[in-house]
């Protein structure tokens, strides 16, 4: 398979899951009795939102990774950024130390899958090609 197909199935899944299963997972784990502290709905809501639109954009990137860099390259950073801080919340206090076997992992799986993956940068003078060939 080769990494464009690949980028492709990874931006399927993961916009699916972002738009999909974060409500789900959220009940899922409110169930077993770990949930943000103290109960914020409005953060809670926050997220869904964030998370489905960010699901729809990477769904729609999908067609053409090559197009969407930027996109691509905001989710694997945020979401590095976001799994940091959620570890260094998960040390500080204890009733976040589920996040540690949950969401931590699954947004450092995402970012460094995402990075990985990343379309390589197109070099000016193709870009400037490309931008003649348009225009003519």
């Amino acid at each position: 398979m080769n990494r464009e197909r690949a980028l492709k199935i990874v931006l399927v899944l993961v916009g699916l899951i972002f738009l999909f299963a974060v409500y789900p997972l959220m009940m899922f784990l409110w169930s077993s009795g770990w949930r943000w502290q103290p109960n914020q709905p409005e953060y809670e809501q926050m997220i869904l939102g964030v998370y489905a639109t960010l699901g729809i954009f990477l769904l729609l990137a999908a067609r053409n990774p090559s197009e969407n860099r930027s996109l691509i390259a905001f989710t694997a950073w945020s979401s590095l950024v976001h799994a940091a801080i959620m570890a260094v919340q998960a040390f500080q206090h204890a009733s976040e130390r589920g996040h540690l076997l949950g969401d931590i992992p699954a947004l450092v799986i995402v970012g460094v899958a995402l990075i990985a993956l990343a379309p390589a940068k197109q070099p000016v003078q193709q870009a400037a090609a490309v931008m003649t060939q348009v225009g003519s």
